[in-house]
């Protein structure tokens, strides 16, 4: 199964509003990232245990360690929560940025160091999510 029909499997997996939601996100994701290396995690470690909520990632970051070992991952991802949905976005270095930043315009959204989330879209301000991503995509020089 390639990475796109992973995501869309899981996709689909989700409940409706959250499925439609989700597929309005990847399509803006791919618009803003058009040529993106695209992932599918399944939250899966390699032991085969859940870890971590299924996520689609965009684009491709490389990470360091403190060890000194890198490893490539994407730069934005999403996924589907209990609550909602949440949007990741890695490789911003100040951690308070996102918050102070787009905080205050977002709507209702819980905002942390790399994460958004939100119940619904219609909680939110689209367009100043939109701008959080495309900032995010900026600070980190990688271009797609």
């Amino acid at each position: 199964m390639t990475v796109q029909e992973q995501i869309e499997q899981y996709i689909a997996t989700q409940p409706e509003p959250k499925q439609s939601e989700m597929r309005e996100l990847h399509d803006m994701m791919s618009a803003l990232m058009p040529a993106c290396q695209l992932w599918f995690l399944d939250g899966k470690d390699e032991k085969g245990k859940i870890v971590s909520n299924p996520n689609v990632g965009y684009g491709s970051r490389s990470i360091q360690y403190a060890n000194g070992k890198t490893r490539e991952f994407y730069q934005i991802g999403m996924s589907a929560n209990t609550t909602g949905i949440s949007v990741y976005i890695l490789g911003i270095d100040d951690k308070k940025y996102l918050a102070q930043t787009f905080g205050q315009d977002l709507g209702k959204a819980s905002v942390t160091g790399y994460c958004i989330k939100f119940k619904t879209l219609a909680d939110i301000k689209v367009d100043v999510l939109k701008a959080a991503i495309q900032c995010g995509i900026g600070q980190t020089g990688i271009s797609h």
